[in-house]
């Protein structure tokens, strides 16, 4: 069944559920944090944007005296020019941060600079680091204008709801002082007249919420095109069918589970006693005790070939202690360094069909990057947002990665999006590689 759940804030605002959700908070909680981080962008771009709206404010007016202000203006648009890709770098990496708060899915990113001199040289070179300071002009002009409207509709809304406070009995406030409210053409003076007006702005806050979030998606889109990793490896959904029916999948691996443990691994394992009882009757100088030896030895080692095979199947971790332990048994069983970490929310036990998808995803996405990726270590992170299961596998290792080269993640794209799920991969050459998978948690 797919998931109706909408991932991001915009997606959010077009479900009949938004304000009963947790989007209209986190919009609000976007908002907020974006303010401090808009003054500084503002206060820091102020020799910049002065000059230029001074001399458009002398050019509306008819001045004929601005060529001074043309000079200061370009001097500080030069000035801008050879430091402000310096400047953008950190308010790009906060934005990026605060990104996840109305928008959790990953975003690409340009590769890394190997050293100090190569990272200057890209903050130069690179059309990502042009982008950057695209987005901090953006963000110390265009986005004072945005926010302070939406300042004055928050503070209209609020003086609506407390009028009857501002004007206490009779047009006097608690001070005795003749009080009164004007709004436009309509003037409030007792408390009863504020009513209406109390009605009004109540009526008022859903649609509030709305352009806080339009505000807070507008702001996220835009910091996802511009701080992104340029197109040079954009963020994709893989190709997925939903051709494969997750339950009849599952049965099947359950049978072939129970027939490997209790058919071919008994049978094997009494195989190899009684080549080891056999063994024991030969003396060493006989001619077959080295043949029995050998085959002693090649079915040790095909048990614990099969008994790998069965715990791959179904991992016994995951049917006896969850998800996030199983993940954990995995990464100390992988040849590579990789670090498990579940957020917060996260619970032990899902569905069974969550639980088998995310095991394999990790676990398959793990097999890539020993096999392709040429890194030394790895990551998984195990979170979950609303109703949706998020299993991410990061690496730092060459990238490219191209479902249609073969790599397994078409596959993986089919099996996770038959219980209702997508994967997500980012992968721009030089790395680091992402794969996201998002499944609905829900029974």
């Amino acid at each position: 069944m797919p998931s109706d759940q909408p991932s991001h804030v915009l997606a959010a605002l077009a479900s009949p559920r938004y304000l009963i959700s947790e989007w209209p908070w986190r919009a609000l909680l976007s908002v907020l944090t974006a303010l401090p981080v808009i003054g500084v962008a503002a206060l820091l771009l102020s020799p910049v944007t002065l000059p230029w709206a001074g001399w458009l404010v002398q050019l509306a007016e008819g001045g004929m005296h601005t060529a001074p202000l043309v000079v200061v203006s370009g001097l500080a648009t030069a000035v801008l020019a050879m430091f402000g890709t310096l400047l953008a770098a950190p308010f790009a990496a906060l934005e990026r941060r605060r990104l996840g708060i109305v928008d959790p899915r990953p975003v690409d990113r340009a590769p890394r600079a190997g050293s100090v001199g190569s990272w200057f040289a890209a903050r130069y070179a690179a059309p990502a680091a042009w982008r950057e300071l695209l987005f901090l002009v953006l963000l110390a002009t265009v986005a004072p204008l945005a926010y302070a409207t939406l300042a004055f509709a928050v503070f209209t809304v609020g003086i609506l709801i407390i009028s009857p406070l501002l004007v206490v009995k009779d047009g006097k406030d608690l001070a005795g002082v003749a009080n009164a409210i004007t709004l436009g053409p309509w003037q409030i003076t007792t408390p009863a007249q504020a009513i209406p007006y109390v009605l009004l702005g109540l009526v008022l806050l859903p649609p509030l919420a709305y352009l806080t979030g339009l505000l807070a998606a507008g702001h996220a889109a835009t910091a996802r095109v511009l701080l992104g990793g340029g197109g040079q490896a954009e963020l994709r959904e893989v190709a997925r069918s939903r051709t494969r029916l997750v339950d009849a999948f599952d049965a099947e691996r359950r049978r072939i589970e129970r027939d490997l443990h209790d058919g071919a691994q008994h049978r094997l394992t009494s195989m190899t006693l009684q080549l080891g009882v056999a063994r024991l009757d030969l003396p060493d100088d006989s001619p077959a005790a080295a043949a029995l030896d050998r085959a002693h030895a090649e079915a040790k080692d095909l048990m614990v070939l099969l008994r790998d095979l069965v715990h791959g199947i179904s991992p016994q971790t995951l049917a006896d202690l969850g998800l996030p332990a199983a993940l954990r048994d995995l990464a100390t069983r992988s040849p590579l360094d990789v670090t498990v970490s579940v957020e917060p929310g996260v619970a032990d036990r899902y569905p069974s069909r969550v639980e088998n998808t995310a095991y394999f995803a990790a676990s398959e996405a793990l097999g890539n990057v020993a096999k392709h990726a040429g890194a030394a270590s790895a990551a998984v992170r195990l979170a979950r947002h609303g109703d949706t299961l998020v299993v991410e596998v990061r690496d730092e290792g060459r990238g490219g990665a191209d479902p249609a080269r073969g790599t397994g993640l078409t596959g993986l794209a089919d099996r996770v999006a038959a219980v209702g799920g997508r994967l997500l991969l980012s992968s721009p050459a030089g790395g680091p590689t992402l794969v996201r998978v998002e499944l609905p948690c829900l029974p």
